[in-house]
């Protein structure tokens, strides 16, 4: 049966509760004989997604032509959990969700921050009430909106289990907008996107009089799981304070949706046995510059959660085989809510070794969760946060990521008995969060969809991310990301973060080489609140982790930041499993690679990641680029640009066919004189100063 449902009849609530269903989009009717039928909820197993956008809309299209069509195609990633509702064959609706974008290798002529996140886009089922737009195109990595989409069509059909959402009328977001420079055009349709895709049910429900007789959970194909057991976070939600602020802290815990991508059912023997999976949580926040993306810190940790008796759903669409209590089955799914993620019975980080997923027996002499002889407040054991780095009025323009991991023994034992086929290295995930308030309590509402298998680090625009693996198959990964940005003239931002992520030597040093001559200012470090100690928290003398900065040693030929050795203090304030430290300062030099070396705390030797530092006192070679635009501003090509120094040296180049243009091996530390040339228009010519590689370098025709 093919259907054509029109926008207007969404959207469809379905609710499932003390085994009845209703349906509805109106008031609750009463039950009637005739409501039997089968109930499917569906994901987009695989598809196509076609953009087609007015170039000269979106700033990029040839000044002589009226319109200029490009034809962005995307395949959908496979098992997207963009998700619809069908009863008896028919579309009853779709419900929130996403579906991440696979782009073509090469990416078309798009602007700015558009052409940045090619690779990262996202079609969005926005949340039921409060938004206006049910559709959304927005950055999976940092839940920046490019478009809304109205006006668009469903079609479905029942017997083949395909969709298609077509004719949707593309508009240029608010925020886009503004990033275009052109905020009046907020609303402005752009295009037009068409979906087609292929569905595949992940719960069946059949329902007889009213009343739910039977649901079912489609089996997985062994074939298209994961070897071995996997847990992954399936969704990061319910991101909340919980209790009272204590202090300067306030205490947040955040949901998991846990779920077993691999194809052998995982171990989930709950305490005292120590064959299950533990789940810490973290709060980053991203901010500073112009932008508001010049650091990326988190700001916030919890103990852990002890795993217990696993269910049976199937909340990331892979398709449960049943299996449940003891072992989360192969495809199935475990959630748990932020409020039973926050304890307040969690238990210490520092029992537990990251990479073996190994902690003491809940019956030892060592009890991993042991809670005698402490007062819990609000902040115990949940994600400690300073209120100051939540207050909005003191954040202005701050975005915050939510973060959450699993470790378990399971992933490791299956490691080394199935070489190969070793899992321990995906199971973080993050979502984006607002805040509201200014002070204690707090309010969070999700900005995104969770973004499964990565570490938050990965949501830092235009930073470079490289990960460390000291000792494969020995110990766990970690990462490096480093961001130069050239705030004003002469002056370049250096920010550093090392996020641990299942590393058990942990991270005790840092030092970065600074070219001779530069001089280097505004040393910063930054690192999260650490929990007091309590009775048998698995720390030195019970004392808790040290959170003393890290000791700053400078001198001409590098910057270097250290805590204290093992030796000196066993709780020392080292970068332990599961969170991430910031380092920083200011150079009047711009950047060059160098290789940055990373100390390891408990054992193992040095090694070195390359990064970008301060370059040497002596002048260096870059680039500057632009745009040369008409008066009513499209793009001019074939338009000669000058670049003059001070002993009247001159190097031009012609614009490209849409009036960009770059002049490179520009000699750094100068100032220049810059011209256009154009047979159609008159340019006035600009003098600049060149310190670094220096972009938006613009000019638009006299009128």
């Amino acid at each position: 049966m093919l259907k054509t449902i029109s926008i207007a009849v969404l959207p469809l609530l379905v609710l499932l509760g003390g085994g009845s269903l209703f349906l509805f989009s109106g008031p609750v009717e009463p039950a009637r004989s005739e409501d039997t039928g089968t109930l499917e909820k569906m994901i987009v197993a695989s598809g196509s997604v076609a953009m087609d956008v007015d170039n000269t809309k979106l700033g990029v299209g040839k000044a002589d032509v009226k319109s200029s069509i490009s034809s962005l195609r995307f395949e959908a990633e496979k098992n997207s959990f963009f998700t619809v509702m069908a009863y008896n064959d028919e579309f009853r609706g779709a419900l929130p969700g996403s579906m991440n974008l696979v782009a073509p290798v090469e990416a078309p002529a798009l602007p700015g921050r558009l052409a940045e996140s090619f690779g990262n886009l996202m079609v969005e089922h926005t949340a039921f009430g409060g938004e206006p737009y049910e559709i959304v195109i927005s950055d999976a990595k940092t839940g920046f909106r490019f478009f809304n989409v109205e006006g668009h069509e469903y079609e479905f059909d029942g017997n083949r289990d395909t969709l298609a959402v077509r004719g949707g009328r593309i508009l240029l977001s608010k925020e886009f907008a503004a990033e275009l420079g052109r905020p009046n055009d907020a609303g402005m349709i752009v295009g037009e996107l068409n979906i087609t895709a292929s569905l595949r049910a992940i719960e069946v429900t059949h329902v007889v009089n009213g009343e739910v007789e039977k649901q079912t959970l489609p089996p997985m194909d062994p074939a298209g799981g994961v070897p071995g057991p996997d847990v992954i976070v399936g969704d990061v939600v319910g991101l909340a304070q919980f209790g009272s602020a204590s202090g300067d802290y306030v205490g947040l815990a955040i949901g998991t949706d846990s779920c077993n991508a691999g194809v052998v059912d995982l171990n989930w023997f709950a305490l005292p046995n120590n064959d299950h999976p533990v789940i810490p949580q973290n709060l980053n926040r991203m901010s500073g510059g112009a932008q508001n993306d010049e650091r990326f810190e988190q700001i916030g940790q919890s103990s852990v959660k002890h795993a217990f008796t696993a269910l049976t759903q199937n909340l990331c669409g892979f398709g449960c085989n049943g299996v449940g209590g003891s072992r989360l089955g192969s495809g199935c799914s475990d959630p748990y809510s932020a409020s039973l993620n926050a304890g307040p019975s969690l238990g210490s980080r520092a029992w537990i070794n990251p990479f073996t997923g190994f902690f003491p027996r809940g019956d030892s002499v060592t009890p991993p969760n042991n809670h005698a002889g402490h007062v819990h407040t609000g902040p115990s054991h949940r994600v400690l946060t300073k209120i100051t780095d939540l207050a909005t009025n003191l954040n202005p323009g701050a975005t915050y990521w939510a973060e959450a991991q699993y470790v378990t023994p399971h992933e490791y034992t299956w490691c080394q008995a199935n070489p190969g086929q070793c899992n321990m290295y995906n199971n973080v995930s993050y979502r984006r969060y607002n805040v509201t308030g200014t002070a204690s309590p707090f309010s969070f509402s999700a900005a995104g969809s969770t973004i499964r298998t990565k570490p938050a680090i990965m949501a830092w625009p235009n930073a470079t991310v490289n990960e460390i693996r000291p000792a494969p198959g020995a110990d766990g990964i970690g990462f490096v990301a480093y961001k130069v940005t050239n705030p004003s003239p002469g002056v370049w931002q250096y920010e550093y973060a090392i996020f641990n992520q299942n590393l058990d030597r942990a991270v005790g040093a840092f030092s970065v080489p600074v070219g001779a001559g530069a001089q280097v200012t505004n040393v910063g470090f930054h690192a999260p609140p650490q929990h007091p100690g309590w009775s048998a928290d698995g720390t030195d003398g019970s004392a808790g982790y040290s959170s003393t900065p890290w000791t700053v040693t400078q001198n001409a030929g590098s910057v270097s930041w250290a805590t204290e050795t093992i030796a000196q203090n066993p709780n020392a304030n080292a970068i332990r499993w599961g969170t991430m430290y910031n380092f920083r300062f200011t150079s009047n030099q711009p950047p060059q690679n160098v290789n940055a070396t990373v100390g390891f705390f408990k054992t193992g030797e040095p090694i070195t990641v390359q990064v970008q530092a301060p370059s040497g006192g002596v002048a260096a070679s870059v680039y500057v680029e632009g745009r040369v635009m008409s008066a009513d501003g499209f793009g001019v090509a074939n338009a000669r640009v000058s670049i003059t120094d001070g002993g009247g040296n001159t190097v031009t180049v012609l614009t490209s066919p849409f009036g960009y243009y770059r002049i490179s091996g520009v000699t750094a530390g100068a100032t220049y004189t810059m011209g256009v040339a154009s047979k159609r228009h008159s340019f006035t010519s600009r003098e600049v100063i060149v310190n670094g590689n220096l972009s938006g370098v613009d000019f638009t025709a006299n009128p």
